[in-house]
């Protein structure tokens, strides 16, 4: 079949390797002990198997996640060569069965970026000169020796010869991006050396340009080497990110030193610029949560096309393979960069190819699976995907006994665990009591920035019909009914908890569901109160459409929740702060009338910024009382939710597994794995 999408189907050379086809693997790193070996640093069979799927899918070009060079004991191939030469060729022959290319991305770290979890992680993830660490300001980074630098180069050569040994076509650079090692000496900002690393943007740049050469000495003009780049950085100050749009000034690296660089680094030997933005101050750039725009780094990235001569790559959200298509025509990008939305869906490039676009199951950028569980030492993975990074062991087989499955409900839960049954063979009938699909999802998925939620509740909905999935609308399971099925699954969700505070029973106010429903929130000044993320997601959607918000929280904090990238925490946090939403923690409204919500605000003995007495007396354990009236036109309640199990525990038993929010309300992996889990068991 001729591809749909002709440029983005053309191939493309990177040096002297040839790629199929402009499809490219960002890097996803894999670093648990199932999926690497922590002694060499090569990929296990199941980690190889992680790449080699996205490969057998379709992608023309895998860049493998981080492998660290840096002098240390663990996870480094220069360490055991001949062990990780071995290993890798499992990885290495199976991308190249399916006619892709794979270069390895080898990195110097983190710099201050560090994540200080021990006192010695400083001492072993220099900076560039001492300088703040990002994730507590209150340590700083030391500043690496020359000896050391010469001995990353070292190591980078070696480590680059040995992915040439292992079968691999290229190794890509870690990184004059994202605000690491590499790029913290690229930017004047972090960059306080007065050396010949420091100053100039040529002094700059020079551990990147001895990077490179060393390479090519070692491996040849022939081997590939590309270079993960942002083009800028989008940083206000120390912890401070750019939103898409906002004026600043920027600390970082702006766009005439992004292309002044980029000419830099062709010039200095690189064979292609992967690039994206941000820094670790901006983490929402180079990882884009749900707010950014799509494609949110296209237009930078077009820039520095123009600029060099080399491939370039353009990652980002970027998942629109007709946009694509446009832009590689057009000149502004060679390949589309994709990470997360090849976990959620490993056969994007054929779906793409082939125009089956509706077929694909759309990354939501949550962050949750990918992320945030590496960030807690888990494998990596997908919230609507539980087979990522796991393709064997959780892959969908055929049961050995067909059987007659009932699912009560067709929220996320019940659909996954109906479209799992029918994958396995089984005979499926799922009832749902209202008109459509999508239980609180429906919801969820309303605002304006919730496109792909949207997206991946079509998709389900397409996954019933296709699969022969016996859907019932307006239908709700009785005892009676629920007789001849060898298994059910009760997924009938949760409901919104409710609050008795005098006043609450107005029309003035609504909870979460109808407020997310509604077109139209009337009223100028809006309450929300519960400040977990829905309510912060309400109360953006509601302050970006010029509305004066205040966000009411009982507890100490905002945005909760477990899971939560950083990413995406961080860039709530700074459209909150954008759209001027006034946050009131360990507060609850005592009541609300005539319009006034009364507020009662628990102030305790926070220390100001310097650690001393914030107020001129203490405050005592429990605190002060403040009280605030606080005129509101509407009020949104955001309080969580409470499991719906009233028809289980009339029927449970032995086959009867319950399942999703009627088991726990939590988010949307946890409900999408437990169905898949619990069918894979039958």
């Amino acid at each position: 079949m001729a591809a749909k999408y002709t440029h983005l189907f053309s191939p493309v050379k990177i040096g002297t390797v040839e790629v199929p086809n402009r499809i490219a693997m960002m890097p996803m790193g894999v670093f648990s002990p199932r999926l690497m070996n922590v002694k060499t640093g090569a990929y296990t069979k199941d980690g190889a198997d992680y790449y080699i799927e996205r490969a057998k899918g379709g992608t023309g070009l895998i860049i493998t996640g981080l492998v660290p060079i840096i002098p240390m004991p663990a996870m480094n191939p220069v360490n055991y060569p001949e062990e990780y030469v071995r290993e890798m060729r499992y990885l290495m022959d199976g991308v190249h069965k399916h006619g892709s290319k794979i270069f390895v991305q080898l990195t110097a770290m983190t710099g201050r970026a560090a994540h200080l979890d021990n006192e010695n992680d400083w001492k072993q993830l220099p900076a560039p000169a001492p300088i703040q660490n990002v994730w507590d300001p209150s340590i700083k980074n030391r500043g690496i020796t020359k000896e050391e630098i010469r001995q990353y180069i070292e190591n980078f050569a070696t480590a680059a010869y040995l992915v040439k040994l292992a079968g691999g076509d290229g190794v890509e650079i870690h990184a004059v991006h994202e605000g690491y090692l590499l790029d913290q000496f690229a930017i004047g900002f972090y960059n306080k050396r007065d050396d010949e690393y420091g100053g100039s943007l040529e002094n700059r740049l020079r551990f990147a340009k001895e990077i490179v050469e060393a390479i090519k000495e070692k491996c040849g003009k022939g081997f590939p080497v590309s270079v993960r780049y942002s083009v800028r950085s989008y940083v206000k100050d120390f912890n401070r990110g750019a939103l898409p749009g906002e004026k600043f000034k920027e600390m970082g690296r702006d766009l005439e030193e992004g292309i002044a660089a980029a000419k830099l680094l062709e010039e200095y030997g690189y064979d292609m610029l992967n690039c994206d933005n941000g820094s670790y101050d901006s983490w929402f750039w180079p990882h884009p949560p749900v707010y950014m725009p799509k494609a949110c780094n296209l237009t930078d990235v077009a820039e520095v096309k123009r600029a060099v001569h080399i491939p370039v790559i353009c990652a980002g959200r970027f998942d629109n393979p007709e946009l694509a298509d446009r832009a590689i025509e057009s000149g502004k990008t060679d390949l589309m960069g994709m990470g997360r939305p090849l976990l959620a869906d490993p056969e994007l490039g054929k779906k793409f190819r082939e125009g089956r676009l509706e077929d694909v199951r759309p990354c939501i950028a949550c962050h949750q699976g990918c992320l945030s569980r590496i960030f807690q030492g888990k494998d990596i993975s997908c919230a609507v995907n539980p087979a990522c990074g796991r393709e064997k062991s959780y892959a969908i087989t055929h049961a050995d006994t067909k059987k007659k499955v009932l699912v009560i409900g067709g929220g996320l839960g019940g659909m996954e665990a109906a479209r799992v049954c029918a994958l396995r063979g089984h005979q499926v009938d799922l009832y749902e009591k209202t008109d459509q699909l999508g239980g609180v999802f429906v919801a969820a998925a309303a605002p304006d920035f919730k496109g792909e939620d949207r997206q991946l509740l079509e998709w389900y909905k397409k996954q019933m019909k296709d699969l022969s999935v016996n859907v019932y609308l307006n239908t709700e399971a009785e005892e009676s009914a629920i007789q001849g099925y060898d298994e059910i699954f009760v997924a009938t969700g949760a409901r919104e908890r409710r609050l008795d505070t005098p006043g609450f029973d107005s029309t003035n106010v609504t909870y979460a569901v109808d407020a997310l429903l509604c077109t139209e929130v009337e009223g100028e000044q809006i309450l929300i109160v519960g400040g977990g993320l829905t309510g912060c997601e309400i109360a953006y959607m509601l302050a970006k459409s010029g509305k004066k918000v205040t966000i009411v929280e009982k507890t100490e904090t905002i945005l909760n929740a477990f899971g939560l990238s950083a990413a995406n925490y961080n860039m709530l946090m700074e459209l909150l702060d954008y759209y001027h939403v006034r946050v009131i923690k360990n507060a609850a409204v005592e009541k609300y009338e005539n319009n006034v919500a009364t507020v009662i605000e628990t102030e305790k003995n926070y220390p100001n910024i310097a650690n001393r007495a914030k107020r001129m007396f203490a405050l005592g354990p429990q605190g002060m009382e403040v009280k605030h009236e606080i005129p509101a036109d509407h009020i949104v309640v955001s309080v969580g939710y409470l499991p719906e199990q009233s028809l289980y525990e009339k029927i449970k038993g032995e086959h009867v597994h319950l399942i999703g929010d009627a088991k726990q309300p939590s988010n949307i992996m946890d409900a999408i794995w437990a169905a898949y889990e619990a069918v894979l068991r039958l």
